[in-house]
């Protein structure tokens, strides 16, 4: 029970709450989260794979001192470029956004589903963290902060350049600096190659034009996504290759920056359920070990993120297991934990949310750039209050509405339900519960005749504009109520809802969820209503909670 309902049994009015929550000078200590859904570390010194079943993609991540960060695309969610930390790198948790909007800020007040921040990297130099992440319509971008955890710079475009991707800085031993890129077809009509440029020290400007150093054409079609190392007198480039379902990992290494390189296959799926794994990060650890992280397709899912035991032979890293000596290796399902020189307890992304603090979790993302006024939590009443907004000019789908408040699906099979008080103001004024992707579906409580009622509304292919339809209403007996989705493998979606909390009824059909534009499928809230108003109503959540 939450801590307002124990204060309110006992005769307590809201606002004494009030006074005594913004009074008290009690500390919690904050406990770190573990989801109740998945959890790599298997609590014997091992863990398992995926370390993050959840859409953190194109991942990359560094080791400063004791810590391990961790950066990810984010395309047009706002906030965006998550940073995660761990201290073992299988426990993770999320501890902010470099980006709080992303720029150009007024074109991404709309969704742009599959633009935005591309494949990032994330780098450590001169007592600074620095990201580099490429938006393919503009350019390349770096951001830095003196702190992982932020704030971080406003984002500097270092190169304006149309259908640039996948940057990653180097800081070389004698002082000079570089940055590797790829480059993609969609926007330039150039794949398959990887170019070194030039960069200022400070990195806020490329020198030149750049070298190109690499052509993947023949044998390794669609290398992208490089990470560069130096290493022993080598310079090394890790690359995927072969595309995001089904690629496999390479290493080219030089003694020259702009190379010849020669170049390996590392890591590939093998014998193995993995598909494609590939693209990530080399992290070597406090005792010497080096580790890969690396994502793997799962559809619905997203790209979630796995990390694999690596070693070097001959100067060329072999990443997962080689269970057959050619130097490739195979991806793990489960393995001992890196050493880090001692253990760490379990810890996981938040999922979850009670709503009683006086922010919103670092779990939830926009769908665009947000706007003042869509939500605001309330610590004291424990709830965040979502606001119904206007459907952009047009409406035809959710596909384009800016104010869904959305996360990332955590595992494979979860239940997700949420409790609400709808205080509608006007008919067709709407809130509920969403999965949203190329396809979704949500159920939703709506205002009609002084009534509200329940639905389940599916849209197929919403990215071209479909219509959504919407089954049939049931009347609610109140304004409080929970909504449900359970989801199950293969992302199928069964809708419910309840007046009392515990007997819950289904409605609509069974929903096959569907992958967004580059991204997995997200579950969330909205509120929305049919026009202009003089005053909007709203939805009180009072929780948010993965089972």
């Amino acid at each position: 029970m939450k801590l307002k309902n124990l204060f309110v049994q006992a005769g307590i009015t809201l606002l004494s709450l009030t006074f005594l929550l913004t009074n008290s000078t009690a500390q919690t200590p904050s406990a770190a989260h573990v989801s109740k859904v998945w959890v790599a570390d298997k609590g014997d010194g091992t863990y398992k794979n995926p370390i993050l079943h959840a859409d953190y993609s194109d991942p990359d991540a560094i080791r400063v001192g004791d810590d391990y960060y961790m950066t990810a695309s984010s395309f047009n969610a706002a906030p965006g470029l998550p940073v995660l930390r761990s201290k073992d790198l299988v426990n993770w948790t999320l501890v902010g956004h470099a980006l709080r909007r992303q720029p150009p800020y007024d074109l991404f007040g709309e969704p742009q589903h599959g633009g935005g921040v591309w494949a990032p990297s994330i780098r450590y130099h001169d007592g600074e963290f620095y990201i580099f992440y490429p938006d393919p319509d503009r350019g390349i971008y770096m951001t830095k902060a003196k702190d992982a955890a932020g704030p971080w710079s406003e984002p500097l475009l270092i190169k304006e350049a149309r259908g640039w991707e996948d940057p990653c800085p180097l800081w070389d031993t004698d002082g000079s600096a570089y940055l590797v890129s790829a480059m993609v077809a969609s926007r330039s009509g150039i794949k398959s190659v990887l170019v070194v440029s030039r960069m200022s020290a400070d990195g806020t400007r490329l020198l030149d034009d750049g070298v190109m150093v690499f052509d993947g054409h023949d044998r390794n079609p669609t290398v992208e996504g490089p990470k560069f190392y130096k290493r022993g007198g080598y310079y090394y480039i890790f690359a995927p290759a072969g595309g995001v379902p089904t690629g496999w990992q390479l290493a080219l290494r030089s003694k020259s920056i702009y190379g010849p390189y020669e170049q390996r296959v590392v890591l590939a799926q093998g014998g193995t359920k993995i598909n494609g794994p590939h693209q990530g990060a080399w992290v070597e650890t406090q005792t010497g070990e080096s580790w890969f992280i690396h994502f793997q397709d799962k559809g619905a899912y997203g790209r979630v993120v796995h990390l694999e035991p690596m070693s070097w032979a001959d100067g060329w890293p072999v990443i997962g297991i080689d269970r057959d000596g050619d130097g490739v290796g195979e991806p793990v399902a489960s393995h001992r934990k890196p050493n880090v020189g001692r253990s760490y307890p379990a810890e996981t992304p938040a999922d979850s949310d009670e709503f009683d603090a006086n922010a919103l979790g670092r779990q939830w993302q926009w769908q665009a750039n947000p706007r003042p006024g869509w939500a605001f939590p309330s610590g004291a009443l424990g709830v965040l209050r979502i606001f119904n907004v206007e459907p952009p000019e047009g409406f035809r789908n959710f596909w384009g509405v800016p104010n869904l408040l959305l996360q990332k699906l955590p595992a494979e099979s979860f239940t997700v339900t949420t409790k609400a008080t709808f205080n509608a103001q006007a008919d067709g004024e709407k809130t509920g519960l969403v999965v949203m992707g190329l396809d979704y579906a949500y159920v939703s409580v709506s205002k009609r005749a002084e009534r509200l009622y329940v639905s389940q509304t599916v849209c197929k292919n919403a990215d071209a504009g479909a219509a959504e339809k919407q089954g049939a209403e049931t009347p609610l007996p109140g304004s409080t109520f929970y909504l449900r989705v359970k989801v199950s493998p293969g992302a199928l979606c069964s809708f419910s809802y309840s007046s009392d909390g515990k007997n819950f009824t289904p409605v609509g059909e069974p929903f096959t969820a569907r992958q967004g534009k580059w991204i997995g499928a997200k579950v969330g809230l909205f509120a929305v209503r049919n026009g202009a108003q003089r005053e909007a109503g709203y939805a009180d959540f009072d929780w948010f909670r993965f089972e």
